[in-house]
């Protein structure tokens, strides 16, 4: 993969997450929503399994996961880490505004 789509990529993901997570906290008021939900969004980007057959499916279901996620190349694992770290920034940023006195709704 060429560096300049690694950087635009890694861009993207964190302004998207850092988006999601900033709205999100604001609508819910819960601060590190989006960090506990983004290992289920990352399943979901990782694997190409129907979320049933992870309840009827299971041991075949979490093994293909399992082979998925061992097989990620350090691009794409650089690129979700960075989405991750956009979610959890997120979740700061909330904190350090609403101890500046800033009411969101």
């Amino acid at each position: 993969m060429h560096i300049a789509t690694v950087l635009v990529s890694s861009l993207l993901f964190f302004v998207l997450f850092f988006g999601i997570g900033f709205i999100l906290n604001m609508l819910l008021r819960m601060t590190w929503v989006m960090a506990v939900i983004y290992p289920l969004v990352t399943i979901a980007i990782v694997d190409n399994i129907s979320t049933f057959d992870y309840i009827f499916k299971t041991n075949e279901s979490f093994g293909i996961l399992g082979e998925r996620i061992v097989g990620l190349q350090p691009v794409d694992i650089t690129i979700l880490s960075i989405g991750f770290l956009g979610a959890v920034t997120s979740g700061f940023i909330m904190r350090l505004l609403r101890a500046k006195g800033y009411q969101m709704f």
